[in-house]
């Protein structure tokens, strides 16, 4: 029997199997070296970038998303058609505040919930609910199992670090502090713009570039002498959108010539590549 975790393993293996390590965009485009003279700073997405975090939310949202459209169909008498971990998850929900995510992917479907709140009773249909409920599981899930790490996205954190870039964490989670302590990797960024960033300053989440041209600004930073690694369609977009020096997208889902077309200057398979 596939899991959610087989699935998304078999894609990446896919990926490593039929495409080169790089992918260059058809236009004219800077060396893919991150160098000191030419950066001064990397800006890390940190689920399915540095911690393989994304799987734990994609499953949680197939867990949620698939319990409310059952059902839905069932009392609208409607066939139930299950939230896909792969495409829907890239295409709608990767990436996004979790209520953004939520509006995306339901918009897809055809359904309109109202917003919600924090006053709203478990169970009830909201994007804020939904949204909820799916971060409560998340939580749970990382306090029972913990957190992984892609060697080679902390190797490259050491990498840049190491030759004097400065380093932020980029993430749409609110819980982003709480995975980098769980990790024991939060003192490896300079700087961290988050899902509860995002809401303080009342910025636009990915794919509008506002997080990363934050981090810059907070980094003292230009946006062209940055880097954005990402992992997620939403995520390239907004580094493009925000005319960084370098975007950078990492194929973990299979997902190469959709980062490519989306605004990544190279996509990798491996973020060990970009260490010169």
């Amino acid at each position: 029997m596939y899991t959610q975790t087989n699935i998304m393993e078999a894609n990446r293996t896919k990926a490593q199997d039929s495409e080169p390590d790089f992918f260059y965009r058809e236009d004219p485009m800077p060396s893919t070296a991150i160098t000191e003279s030419r950066f001064h700073a990397v800006l890390f997405d940190l689920d399915g970038v540095v911690t393989e975090t994304a799987k734990v939310h994609a499953a949680c949202w197939k867990k949620v998303f698939d319990d409310f459209l059952r059902e839905y169909a069932r009392q609208a008498d409607r066939l139930f058609i299950p939230f896909d971990i792969i495409s829907d998850y890239n295409r709608y929900v990767d990436g996004k505040l979790r209520q953004e995510g939520v509006r995306s992917f339901l918009e897809s479907r055809g359904i309109h919930l109202h917003d919600g709140g924090p006053d709203d009773p478990p169970g009830h249909a909201s994007i804020y609910s939904l949204g909820q409920r799916k971060d409560d599981m998340v939580m749970e899930t990382l306090g029972e199992k913990g957190v992984d790490i892609y060697k080679d996205g902390l190797a490259l954190v050491h990498h840049v670090r190491d030759k004097g870039l400065q380093t932020a964490v980029v993430s749409s989670s609110k819980n982003c502090r709480a995975v980098l302590q769980a990790a024991s990797i939060e003192d490896l960024f300079d700087v961290r713009v988050d899902g509860l960033t995002v809401e303080e300053l009342q910025l636009e989440g990915k794919p509008a570039p506002d997080a990363f041209l934050k981090a810059a600004e907070l980094l003292g930073v230009s946006p062209d002498r940055a880097v954005v690694v990402e992992d997620a369609i939403s995520g390239v977009q907004a580094g493009r959108r925000g005319n960084f020096g370098l975007v950078v997208g990492v194929a973990r889902k299979g997902d190469a010539k959709a980062l490519k077309k989306n605004g990544a200057d190279i996509v990798v398979l491996d973020l060990t590549t970009l260490m010169t």
